[in-house]
């Protein structure tokens, strides 16, 4: 393997443990350990766990934004086939999954948001750009006569991803998409008045 590839693996190989336990819960001697590599490797690309899991919300974000910016760039689809398309995406992650893991990001954010202001902040940025995305989605959606003129797409966007959030939350503890399928409900009948 190349530095770069060591360096991803590393991070790879974390993020599912840290998806699986917990960012506190996972020791960088269990990275390793799954990862196969030796403890100089880990310390030649990290100063510490702190900054280790600051790359894995880097490399998540970026790599969920490039999906993130697939579905809802589709200009195959019209914008609200693209919500319902990355809305299928999170189901079918979830039951892939068996319900163990959920988001990432969500799963940091109430881990490390209270403990580490640097966690929050990364954290946040990466939220942001979701809402953003999900906001520019549903701009277009507006200016192509799918959703309501009265709909505020910014609102929408919060709506959408704080609920969503929590409902992949809810589906992890019933282990069932159940939560999320209503909010998926609701939020296409009551957010966007579509049937």
């Amino acid at each position: 393997m190349t530095s770069n590839d060591t360096r991803n693996h590393i991070i790879h190989t974390g993020a599912d443990l840290i998806g699986h336990k917990g960012f506190g819960a996972t020791g960088i001697n269990a990275v390793l350990t799954a990862a196969g590599v030796p403890k100089g490797s880990f310390y030649h690309y990290f100063s510490s766990k702190h900054d280790f899991g600051l790359a894995v919300i880097d490399t998540f974000a970026e790599e969920y934004d490039a999906k993130l910016d697939r579905i809802l760039n589709d200009t195959s689809r019209a914008c609200v086939d693209r919500l319902r398309a990355y809305f299928d995406t999170g189901f079918e992650t979830m039951t892939s999954c068996q319900y163990t893991r959920g988001c990432l990001i969500g799963n940091l954010g109430q881990e490390l948001a209270g403990q580490n202001e640097a966690f929050r902040q990364r954290l946040d940025t990466v939220f942001a750009s979701w809402e953003k995305r999900f906001e520019q989605c549903l701009r277009d959606a507006q200016q192509a006569g799918d959703i309501g003129a009265d709909i505020d797409p910014a609102d929408a966007a919060s709506f959408l991803l704080s609920g969503w959030e929590g409902a992949i939350l809810r589906s992890k503890v019933l282990k069932s998409t159940e939560p999320m399928e209503r909010f998926v409900r609701v939020f296409f009948r009551q957010c966007l008045n579509i049937g």
